[in-house]
């Protein structure tokens, strides 16, 4: 058995080859990226091999290649490979070699390596999310300019046709030349963006409708074809979350704990350097479930936890139980419940059965 380090960057590899013994078989050596079968022809004399590669732009490709050609592939969670992020001597040469060493001391964070179709869904929701933070960021231009003038409209407004009125007939004699002029090229922007994101939508919902995961989320009221595309290409399959706190943690949605000695535990804040998308989409999913639904189990948790702690901190502990209760639905293939049964908390119990969705 073989273990191959590979330091990825965007037009080159640097690959170093270490046997189960811990010997240096193969000195680092750079590869062109677009040299693809120097790469397999280096691998091949290996055999049985395992690949280590950090989480960059360019691990999917890397992915692809070596799985197809039967080896295999470890993904490791940049971010958490301190021993390489914290080198004083930081080099491709010694990263290869250390990615390698590590694996074979059983150091390597691992991170799930999405399929081909998860990838490309992926890309697709956060391709919709990119337009929408341009067009919210070109509409805060305008809000700017408004403001200085004395002026003030409810977000949301100057998408409509009525904002649109509301800014020819009371803001435009008060806006001096130029910013009328940024106004109106604004937008322009906006309106070139909206047929795109409509696109996306239309787009959004045939994918979302070939996914069966994706129908049982949108039982959840306040979560639509969006939402629940983009929490499935995060967590499926579920089967990688032996249980719900698990789920809750990759979304960054648990605090940070420590504890040393006899000391108590100490609750920090949220963690960086988590799943942002997926904790985005549970708390936004709060949002409108609160929005869309006046008397459920979740409603109610919130709004106990927001008479206790503050609006805050109460929606974060409402996506949390959000969370469990999505880990529950997609391992057992029940649908949303607005009651749960008595010492129930929305999460995956041993008594349940639980189908893969």
């Amino acid at each position: 058995m073989y273990v191959a380090g590979i330091d990825a960057h965007a037009t080159y590899l640097v690959v170093a080859i270490v046997s189960k013994t811990g010997e240096l078989e193969q000195a680092p050596v750079r590869i062109a990226n677009r040299d693809g079968s120097r790469l397999l022809e280096l691998l091949e004399r290996f055999r049985p091999l395992e690949a280590v590669v950090e989480t960059s732009p360019a691990w999917p490709w890397l992915h692809d290649l070596l799985v197809g050609h039967g080896f295999g592939f470890v993904l490791a969670h940049a971010r958490r490979l301190r021993a390489i992020a914290e080198s004083n001597y930081k080099r491709d040469e010694l990263d290869a070699e250390l990615l390698a060493r590590m694996r074979l001391a059983g150091l390597i964070p691992t991170v799930y390596a999405k399929s081909v179709e998860q990838r490309q869904q992926a890309v697709l929701v956060r391709h919709r999310t990119s337009l929408v933070r341009l067009r919210t960021g070109v509409l805060s231009r305008i809000h700017a300019q408004l403001h200085s003038v004395g002026l003030r409209l409810a977000r949301g407004r100057l998408i409509t046709r009525a904002g649109r009125r509301w800014v020819r007939e009371c803001a435009w004699p008060l806006l001096g030349v130029e910013q009328r002029r940024l106004v109106r090229t604004h937008f322009a922007v906006v309106d070139s963006l909206k047929p795109m994101i409509q696109a996306l939508d239309r787009r959004i919902r045939r994918v979302a409708g070939e996914i069966p995961a994706v129908g049982l989320l949108q039982t959840i009221p306040g979560v639509g074809e969006y939402w629940g595309l983009l929490i499935a290409t995060e967590v499926l399959p579920i089967e990688r979350f032996a249980a719900p706190k698990y789920l809750v943690s990759y979304a960054g949605l648990a605090p940070r704990s420590s504890k040393s000695g006899l000391a108590p535990i100490r609750h920090g804040p949220i963690p960086a350097g988590v799943n942002r998308w997926l904790r985005g989409a549970f708390v936004r999913a709060v949002v409108s479930h609160l929005q869309q639904t006046g008397e459920s189990w979740l409603t109610r948790y919130y709004q106990e936890q927001k008479e206790r702690l503050g609006w805050q901190v109460a929606r974060i502990a409402a996506a949390r139980r959000l969370a469990r209760a999505v880990h529950a639905m997609l391992r057992t293939g029940e649908a949303w419940r607005s009651e749960l049964g008595t010492g129930e908390r929305g999460e995956f119990h041993e008594g349940h059965v639980a189908p893969t969705t």
